[in-house]
């Protein structure tokens, strides 16, 4: 990975992506437990958990989809809903493409790059990105789960934001694909952007990520480099599963 140089950030922030004990309750259950972490600008950061550990809410709550009780989740310095440029700032891709069936994925980004003032030559420079160029023209409803996973990517990249939160990004995609994001991802970073990205797959994860944060039961039970958070274990899935088990302590 090339060398970052914190200068290179636009805006001078050294911190772009920031959680300060987050607190979600939803009746007497408390789904998150006051996490904090903050993922860097160029560096891949793995957000790691359980299913239930918290991982959605927290990605929700992150891209205004969802309220905290109390705390704070940050881009840029400023919740979501304040962002002047979305799209230029943060790209997210979450379960799902959010595409209707019956239009074609060129449609699908010609639309929302319409509404957020972008150029239709921005929507064919992401479909060759993400290798969606040959079919573009078809209908959403006819793509494979990693198709839709790049075209996902692409309503991502529309922005060229400087920030990339991804949500299981190689689920469905075959063995080139998940090289590309592999490859794409690390590129990202070494061009100084910030990427948070969760993935149950941690062999992938590992090839991948500079940074490691592993949630657990709305508790964050790792947060460092890979190297910190492997410690004496011998692979990241490893670490994974002694951090996550009922009596594990934490190493933050």
């Amino acid at each position: 990975m090339l060398p970052y140089n914190e200068s290179h950030n636009r805006k001078g922030v050294l911190w772009l992506l920031t959680i300060n004990n987050l607190v979600k309750q939803r009746g007497n259950h408390k789904i998150l437990s006051g996490i904090s972490f903050k993922a860097r600008p160029g560096r891949v950061t793995g957000f790691l958990g359980p299913n239930g550990a918290g991982k959605s809410s927290t990605l929700r709550i992150l891209l205004g989809l969802d309220r905290a009780t109390s705390g704070s989740a940050l881009i840029d310095g400023k919740p979501f809903a304040e962002l002047q440029n979305p799209l230029s700032t943060v790209g997210a891709a979450l379960d799902g493409f959010g595409a209707h069936r019956m239009r074609t994925g060129r449609a699908h980004l010609r639309w929302i790059a319409r509404a957020a003032g972008l150029p239709r030559s921005r929507v064919e420079e992401v479909l060759e990105i993400v290798g969606l160029t040959d079919a573009a023209g078809k209908r959403v409803g006819t793509y494979s789960l990693g198709m839709g996973r790049r075209l996902g990517m692409a309503a991502a990249l529309l922005g060229d934001p400087e920030i990339l939160i991804l949500d299981e990004p190689v689920n469905g995609l075959d063995p080139e694909g998940i090289r590309w994001i592999r490859t794409f991802l690390r590129e990202r970073a070494a061009s100084g952007k910030t990427v948070l990205l969760s993935s149950h797959l941690m062999g992938e994860l590992a090839e991948t990520v500079d940074d490691v944060v592993i949630i657990n039961r709305g508790k964050v039970v790792a947060n460092g480099t890979l190297e910190e958070v492997i410690g004496s274990h011998s692979t990241l899935e490893e670490a994974f599963f002694a951090l996550t088990t009922e009596h594990a302590g934490a190493v933050v």
